[in-house]
């Protein structure tokens, strides 16, 4: 036969006030003597009172847990050391702040089908390359929410990196050491039309490309320049790597989108016995730990990622907690050049 379950109203009897008390304690406890606060969870201690969370959601309208929104599967986004970084700053926040937080991948392929099943109190939007309906739900929802690495939206408050920039930056090097054959990896999307279509931070990042090709004369479709999508994992910098070095116009340059596949990349060429950077030189984009210690270390785009989520919490925070309307904040943050043994001169037979 089961137990009945402890009330609220049995811990009142047992530290000998009232029910309201007893709520108070466990909702609003500054309104309330320290005294009195721990008589009360002494008593529901002593009796193994929890509060049903369900009901005090319903009661509160309230979670006490933000969402992440993610734009890939969790078997995907676990396996990229990027979110392990970005995960350390939105918690930070968290526990500062007394927040949960909640992984929410799509459903079914869907970021927008996910949003009603999440029982969060906003939303930190990440890589969102365009809007399938997202953004307006939650404004109809009224969810707050922040976005980060997405487009901007008036209105909402972002966190992004300057990442044209960055990959401006990280081009312009490979060309003064003489490179003409570079392959892009840019992200995989669904867009059909090339890189024209793309959206977000995938093509922030492929305009930083292309101003850094425009002074010598190259562009995207110029003899030499390849540019492939492929998924931001390890593989997706593997297989990349597979299919170019069976072409007879193998670059001698390699821009990856990010770290992880350029780790990818990496793994693949030294399998294969292709010098790094003696045959091809290698880049990425994030500087996450690996690239400082993986062999050859890794010419790289340092981004603050671990800052790039605690601000996205804060804002979200502040949103929450904010008891008038205020201008929403956005935050581009900068990125930095860090010049590791992955990249040197082009070989002889490739310069002009």
């Amino acid at each position: 036969m089961n137990e009945r379950r402890v009330t609220m109203k049995d811990v009142a009897a047992r530290a000998q006030v009232s029910r309201s008390t007893v709520s108070l304690a466990f909702n609003d406890s500054a309104r309330l003597a320290d005294e009195t606060v721990q008589s009360v969870f002494r008593a529901a201690a002593e009796l193994g009172y929890s509060r049903d969370p369900i009901a005090y959601m319903l009661r509160t309208k309230k979670t006490n847990s933000l969402g992440l929104l993610l734009p890939q599967q969790l078997d995907r986004v676990l396996e990229n050391p990027y979110y392990s970084q970005f995960l350390q700053g939105i918690g930070q926040t968290c526990q500062q702040e007394g927040y949960t937080l909640l992984l929410v991948p799509p459903l079914r392929g869907s970021m927008l089908k996910t949003i009603p099943y999440a029982a969060v109190d906003g939303f930190i939007v990440s890589g969102l390359e365009r809007d399938r309906g997202e953004v307006e739900a939650l404004r109809q929802r009224g969810t707050p929410f922040v976005l980060v690495d997405s487009e901007f939206y008036d209105g909402v408050p972002s966190v992004e990196i300057d990442d044209a920039v960055g990959t401006q930056e990280v081009t312009r090097h490979l060309l003064e050491l003489g490179h003409r054959r570079i392959a892009i990896l840019a992200f995989e999307t669904d867009r059909a039309g090339g890189y024209q279509a793309w959206r977000g931070s995938t093509l922030r990042r492929m305009q930083g490309v292309i101003s850094a090709l425009e002074p010598v004369g190259l562009t995207p479709e110029s003899a030499g320049i390849t540019v492939l999508e492929v998924p931001c994992t390890r593989l997706g910098g593997a297989q990349a790597f597979t299919e170019l070095w069976k072409r007879p116009d193998r670059p001698t340059a390699i821009i990856a989108f990010s770290d992880i596949i350029a780790f990818g990349v990496l793994d693949t060429a030294r399998e294969a016995g292709v010098s790094v950077p003696g045959e091809v030189s290698v880049t990425g984009f994030d500087d996450l730990a690996e690239a400082s210690w993986i062999s050859p270390a890794l010419t790289t785009i340092r981004q603050p990622i671990t800052t790039k989520g605690r601000l996205a919490a804060e804002y979200l925070v502040e949103t929450l907690t904010s008891d008038t309307r205020h201008r929403p904040g956005h935050q581009l943050l900068n990125t930095s050049l860090l010049l590791r043994q992955s990249t040197g001169p082009a070989p002889d037979s490739s310069t002009a």
